[in-house]
């Protein structure tokens, strides 16, 4: 018996990613990117198009299909029409030499755009419109490149080597380039670079490629990135503050849940796309997708509603009820305010202390990264009035590999009197006595604090800040969901919404 298998894989699905940095975009997705750009783009023969972070060259070969099928009617020879797309349409900056390679080779279906297979007879050397020029770093004497950040120590070298420093973002004249103007700018761009800092440190450079894009005032820009930018951090608090507050963000859809976007990439929190209309001043559309899929309705809302984006449009109205309790008339203060910033006892991470209390004259049991010590009470400088407290302790970074987060914060420990903790920990809160510890333990492990939480944590990390939306409520009678959703008037939908978001905390006894 004879079989047939007539599945033709697109090549471009197959690429393996050059990194978590740098990741192709699968044509599915790029063409729902496409697909929220207005239709009289692909019938209009002056429209210009520019990937600034190019790298499989997906975007352009999906714009020239559609190019090529909207101006059939005004450009009806095949070779004329295709030579006028390629050489006076698409345009892009690849971001290393070998992905400049593979970009013309997916475009212009030849390694060279004046190959002999080329599908374009327009040019006339070798490039076509897809352009690689090496840039080096901006030191200027520093550890960090003064245009994107990158750590001296990791980028500079040879010429045998790839600088990293894209052209699009280390110049102060983008429009430079290719010294022209273009009505729509699309891409992926490279997310991170190492900054030389401690450890793996990195900082992110994808907000400087989308600040170029808007910096240029096309009528367009429609770019994916990671969604971690929605809560700020590590160089990302003024874009994030600009953003939320640019009422020409028209359109954004976002993938919360690992691994939806870029199958088989870890992406903490998320990656997300928007389209940025130069002529558009009003609400965001926001769309959650799950699965490939979207969920829920989308809905239009300005984003600059709170200091963050909340990306879930079903928990606008939990935050608002939350936001607007009364208690003397007075608004509740918020746990960011009470819990402890990094480092609540000055003892990095790494910091170990005895392994036993033998020998110190004044010993504090310490909890650590790895296991509980001891440490010399004169030892600790920060906060040592909290030293004899009992204390409510959180570990900083909390979360799994799963591609779905469902607890967001980890059990709580209750520290007695004379105990202390890295930075591995945040105090959540100190007080006088056992029991309020205990009712305040009991209420960080409710599914309404943790879902307050997911608001804000956007990866791992958990420091004070992801606490800004929890409020800080009297200790005088223990907490427990039910009796939270009561006191902020929760409806049975808005509930349920909580209740598919976080799971119950796992029984544990403190240590």
């Amino acid at each position: 018996m004879v079989t047939t298998n007539n599945y033709n894989p697109d090549v471009l699905s197959c690429l393996a990613n050059l990194s978590s940095d740098e990741v192709f975009t699968p044509p599915q997705l790029a063409n729902q990117m496409l697909d929220l750009l207005p239709a009289d783009l692909w019938t209009d023969e002056a429209s210009t198009f520019l990937d600034p972070g190019c790298k499989s060259g997906v975007f352009l070969r999906e714009i020239a299909k559609r190019l090529d099928a909207g101006l059939r009617a005004k450009i009806p020879d095949l070779q004329r029409r295709l030579d006028h797309i390629f050489k006076n349409q698409m345009y892009a900056i690849a971001t290393t030499s070998l992905t400049a390679l593979l970009a013309r080779r997916s475009v212009y279906c030849s390694k060279s755009a004046n190959g002999k297979y080329s599908v374009c007879e327009a040019f006339s050397d070798t490039d076509g419109n897809v352009r690689f020029k090496r840039i080096e770093h901006s030191w200027n004497g520093d550890a960090r490149c003064g245009y994107c950040g990158a750590g001296r120590a990791d980028y500079e070298r040879g010429a045998d080597l790839e600088s990293h420093a894209y052209e699009f973002i280390h110049t102060k004249s983008p429009e430079q380039v290719f010294k022209m103007k273009f009505d729509v700018i699309i891409g992926n761009p490279p997310y991170q670079l190492s900054d030389g800092g401690h450890g793996a440190s990195s900082t992110p450079i994808y907000q400087k490629f989308v600040e170029s894009a808007i910096h240029l005032k096309p009528r367009y820009v429609v770019m994916i990135t990671p969604s971690r930018w929605f809560v700020g951090g590590k160089g990302l608090d003024e874009f994030r503050a600009r953003m939320l507050k640019d009422r020409k963000l028209r359109y954004l859809v976002d993938y919360p849940k690992l691994y939806d976007g870029f199958p088989g990439v870890k992406i903490r929190g998320g990656v997300s796309y928007f389209l940025w209309d130069r002529d558009y001043d009003g609400p965001c559309t926001v769309q959650t997708m799950w699965d490939g899929a979207p969920i829920g309705k989308p809905v239009q809302r300005y984003l600059d509603s709170y200091d963050v984006l909340v990306r879930r449009n079903e928990a606008v109205s939990i935050i608002d009820k939350v936001l607007a309790y009364r208690v003397n008339g007075k608004a509740e203060q918020m746990l960011d305010k009470r819990v402890s910033s990094n480092k609540p006892f000055g003892l990095r991470t790494f910091f170990h202390g005895s392994e036993s209390p033998q020998g110190l004259r004044s010993p504090v049991k310490l909890y650590g990264s790895q296991r509980i010590s001891w440490v010399e009470r004169a030892a600790i400088k920060t906060n040592a009035e909290w030293i004899d407290e009992w204390k409510v302790l959180m570990t900083r970074v909390q979360g799994t590999s799963a591609a779905i987060e469902t607890k967001f914060l980890s059990n709580p420990i209750i520290s007695g009197p004379g105990e202390a903790c890295t930075e591995t920990y945040v105090v959540a809160g100190h007080f006088d006595t056992q029991q309020i510890a205990a009712r305040y333990a009991g209420y960080l492990r409710t599914r309404f604090v943790r879902f307050l939480v997911s608001l804000r944590k956007a990866t791992q990390d958990a420091p004070k800040g992801v606490y800004a939306f929890v409020p800080d409520v009297p200790l005088g009678r223990d907490w427990n969901d039910q009796k939270l959703y009561k006191r902020y008037g929760l409806t049975a939908q808005e509930i349920a919404f909580i209740e598919s978001i976080v799971s119950p905390m796992d029984d544990a006894s403190d240590e």
